[in-house]
């Protein structure tokens, strides 16, 4: 077990180090693929830096496929108009990247844009929210709730300090209010609660292992009877750890 969390973290250390190298945060295809090191499924991406690369990557990934600027000084895509979702053809991947681009050039003209990260379309389920968070007093902390828009409006969330054993996020899971519509409610399906719980635990210890992440924000996952998807993922560095 250590020496498995001993590779995780060095492989995870070098996506770290690049954006530390470049005093940077972490865009979201390097927060992707740092989760994923830890065992949090998320979407199929590949960065695309031309309208051709995106053309191959949708079809590389196969449609439909979502759109979405890629740049370390946009953190809210969706309001700088950054953000393209269900394109089904590569007449769509070509209007969509061409939009994108004029929408943030126009919106936050001094963003430096990478490109556009071209994402398999997750299939729409009950959303949660995971995040993690560094108290300047507690430490590390986890946060569950139910995620998308919903967990600004009725902030039905849970948090624990970490680290976080799994008897603790399932308690975390079972606080919320809305944790019946992950046991199933009029007629629903129940939903995979064990593979939440896994999610919390790996998000835990990526919050305990590496000191220079400030925050986690995984939102949203979509939960399915079988599975979770985090299709969103974004990861804040600590800059007073940053390396010179």
């Amino acid at each position: 077990m250590e020496k498995t969390l001993s590779r995780e973290l060095s492989t995870a250390n070098k996506i770290i180090q690049k954006a530390q190298q470049e005093r940077r945060q972490l865009l979201e295809p390097e927060a992707k693929e740092l989760i994923k090191i830890f065992g949090i499924k998320t979407t199929k991406n590949i960065i695309a830096f031309s309208v051709s690369d995106a053309v191959q990557a949708a079809d590389t990934i196969g449609y439909p496929v979502a759109m979405k600027i890629v740049s370390p000084d946009i953190i809210h895509k969706t309001d700088a108009g950054g953000v393209r979702l269900m394109i089904r053809d590569d007449e769509g991947v070509r209007t969509a990247y061409t939009g994108i681009i004029e929408n943030v050039k126009k919106n936050i003209p001094e963003a430096r844009i990478v490109g556009t990260l071209v994402s398999e379309m997750a299939e729409p389920s009950t959303e949660v929210i995971i995040g993690g968070l560094r108290d300047p007093q507690f430490g590390p902390a986890v946060m569950f709730g139910i995620g998308g828009i919903f967990v600004e409006i009725f902030k039905d969330v849970s948090f624990r300090i970490a680290p976080v054993e799994k008897d603790e996020a399932l308690d975390m899971i079972q606080d919320i209010k809305g944790y019946k519509l992950l046991e199933g409610y009029r007629g629903t399906e129940v939903l995979d609660v064990p593979a939440l719980v896994k999610t919390i635990s790996h998000v835990s210890t990526i919050m305990t292992s590496i000191e220079c992440i400030k925050e986690i924000d995984l939102n949203p996952i979509f939960v399915y009877p079988k599975g979770i998807m985090a299709v969103d993922a974004r990861i804040i560095l600590n800059h007073a750890l940053y390396r010179s």
